[in-house]
């Protein structure tokens, strides 16, 4: 196999060297190189001419391994010249897919040297600073997204980088000396850039790394419970959550039970924060089944899980409303008797309140909760409970929503309560019609207490006089307790 890799380079020679015999070799284009492997390669005859001259026999296996990896730790900067035609650009990217065929066939495991200088190419042409102004504005579904000019050959790094990964002659152990936190601390910041090809590559990335690197899986989920912390209250912007918990979707459904006490801190500290950003809708669906994974291990969890969007509904966003909406219904779906008993009472104050919105769709979507067979048989047991409560919204939609369809969804779920227990619904509608008596007495009250205030206030400004009454006091003025 080596033989035939060496003979890739020896083909190649001809391509980037002289245009002739006689002919004076071509200048390179503008490039800025890392760690000075630029000046190096100028500085030297060209790999390819060097193999060329070389006996096939008479270099190591390692050696021309660790000469392509140099030759690919030229970094080209694609932001100001276009350059993809370039004799030096373009026997970087043949470089590179040749390693990717090398990593993918080979048999024999690779030395420390070889996986260190794999990792330091990686760091080299993948860690960079995005620019500033990439990140004006938040990002919303209606965002063209940004395409990077450098995605040329990124695009083969990544895949030499997902190879060296799965690569059963990579020793985990050696490779963990240079995989370290750092390098992947370095790695999951690339998960913020603008491009999503390179963040659906770092998904899978991310993924066979935990899998494979057991001993870096607490510094990876602290890491990234430190970029939601970071999102939520500080940032509020930040590209991959969406791929993140894409990833911690099949990470949390492959956790053992009974889930470890840091386990449910992620769910309370990590994941139910998330609901606060206004770019919610960007990542909710991600979100949700990251969630109903973890009551799916731990059906106890659901009464954590309610408590949370309750403390995080929104007041004034509708479209996030119907969004919280529909994650409650899922999770009311994984919800047992017990746990759905516990919450009952402040759950259901808030879909009263949302039976009453003025958005006629948040008010539709909480009375088609009633179509949720699950849901509608945990009310059903706690009728007792829940009819008081969202009673009096059921009537005032009744009585004065403007909405002809939520007023017929509105009398279905009255028709179903009547049903279910006719003796209940007349005691609540008995009830809620007393309470509309004071409440119309206490507002004629406060009607005549405020005509009586304007005619004081209109006797006054006839008479000129504009001094007010005040009630005569024990307390001694501050004037007479200074002298």
């Amino acid at each position: 196999m080596w033989k035939q890799f060496l003979g890739k380079i020896s083909q190649k020679s001809p391509k980037s060297g002289s245009g002739g015999r006689g002919s004076p070799p071509q200048k390179s284009p503008p490039s800025c190189g890392a760690n000075g492997a630029e000046a190096e390669l100028r500085a030297s005859p060209p790999p390819q001419a060097s193999a060329v001259a070389a006996a096939p026999g008479s270099e190591t296996r390692e050696d021309v391994f660790l000469r392509k990896l140099n030759i690919c730790c030229v970094v080209f900067d694609f932001a100001a010249e276009r350059g993809r035609d370039s004799p030096e650009v373009e026997r970087k990217r043949q470089v590179l897919v040749s390693l990717v065929d090398c990593v993918s066939v080979a048999e024999e495991p690779l030395t420390e040297a070889m996986i260190s200088a794999c990792v330091r190419m990686f760091a080299i042409n993948l860690f960079r600073v995005f620019p500033p102004k990439l990140h004006s504005g938040g990002a919303t579904d209606e965002d063209e997204p940004f395409f990077d000019p450098s995605w040329y050959h990124l695009q083969v790094v990544y895949e030499l980088l997902l190879r060296f990964v799965m690569s059963p002659v990579v020793d985990v152990k050696v490779a963990r000396k240079y995989m370290d936190n750092s390098f992947i601390s370095r790695l999951l910041d690339l998960f913020d850039s603008d491009d999503p090809r390179e963040r659906e590559c770092l998904k899978t990335v991310l993924h066979r790394i935990y899998g494979k690197f057991m001993g870096n899986r607490p510094f990876i989920r602290k890491a990234v419970s430190n970029i939601f912390y970071r999102f939520v209250f500080e940032t509020d912007h930040y590209n991959g959550i969406a791929e993140l918990l894409e990833v911690f979707g099949s990470v949390i459904s492959g956790f053992a039970k009974p889930l470890k006490e840091e386990h449910k801190l992620f769910l309370w500290k990590a994941l139910i924060p998330l609901h606060k950003p206004k770019t919610v809708g960007v990542y909710l669906p991600q979100l949700t089944y990251c969630i109903t994974q973890f009551i799916e291990k731990e059906p106890k969890l659901t009464g954590i899980v309610i408590r949370g969007l309750l403390k995080y509904w929104p007041v004034t966003n509708s479209q996030k409303e119907m969004m919280f909406l529909g994650e409650l219904e899922e999770v009311l779906e994984l919800t047992e008797m017990a746990d759905f008993q516990k919450c009952a009472v402040p759950l259901f104050r808030r879909i009263a309140q949302c039976l009453n919105s003025s958005h006629f769709q948040v008010a539709e979507r909480a009375l088609f909760l009633w179509n949720n067979k699950h849901l509608f048989d945990l009310i059903s047991q706690n009728r007792q409970v829940i009819l008081p409560i969202i009673y009096p919204a059921l009537e005032r939609n009744a009585r004065w929503h403007w909405n002809q369809s939520v007023l017929n969804v509105t009398m279905n779920v009255r028709k179903m309560f009547f049903d279910m227990d006719e003796r209940l619904l007349l005691a609540c509608e008995t009830n809620f019609q007393e309470e509309e008596k004071r409440r119309a007495a206490s507002e004629e009250q406060r009607r005549l207490v405020w005509e009586r205030l304007e005619r004081n206030a209109t006797f006054q400004s006839l008479t000129g006089d504009i001094g007010f009454a005040v009630s005569p006091t024990s307390a001694p003025l501050v004037a007479a307790a200074m002298t």
